[in-house]
């Protein structure tokens, strides 16, 4: 699996991590498991195209307002829109997976959501912060799921 990701923290970076260490103890048990390759996008990062299915992690990162009815602007994590963007990249990505803190309330994973909206493809989840191990074992199996139905759907596409 593929994960196409922004960092400005470290807390995504930190946390795409564990969740590649974390399917390479799965595979240990099950050679059938799926691994995991992180491809950071940064500003030093240059055009990257992206014609396998891959899933979005991204941070929320906002300027101003309360993120819902105002101030909405995003703010440090363009970067990864832009290359979701460039050669409808976005037309292989089956999802988003946001963090954020949770004392920012309603702006808690706001950015993940607006990729949803403005890409049409699906929130699959939300973790805080750096993440837990709880919400790696949970986020791994989601994304095997979804990437496994976007496989479904792309070969039905392709007459497969």
């Amino acid at each position: 699996m593929r994960i196409l990701f922004i960092s400005i923290e470290g807390n995504t970076r930190s946390f795409v991590h564990k969740l590649a260490e974390y399917a390479q103890e799965v595979c240990k048990q099950d050679k059938n498991a799926r691994l995991i390759e992180t491809v950071e996008v940064s500003d030093a990062s240059g055009e990257i195209l992206m014609k396998d299915p891959f899933v979005t992690f991204v941070p929320t990162y906002l300027s101003g307002g309360n993120g819902i009815h105002n101030g909405y602007t995003e703010i440090m994590t363009e970067e990864l829109r832009f290359t979701l963007e460039d050669d409808d990249n976005y037309k292989f990505c089956y999802g988003v997976v946001g963090s954020g803190n949770k004392n920012f309330n309603a702006q808690y994973g706001l950015t993940a959501k607006h990729y949803a909206s403005k890409f049409s493809f699906p929130l699959i989840d939300l973790y805080e912060l750096r993440g837990t191990s709880v919400d790696v074992e949970r986020i791994y199996t989601k994304l095997v799921t979804y990437q496994t139905e976007f496989e479904k759907k792309l070969k039905a596409f392709n007459g497969q």
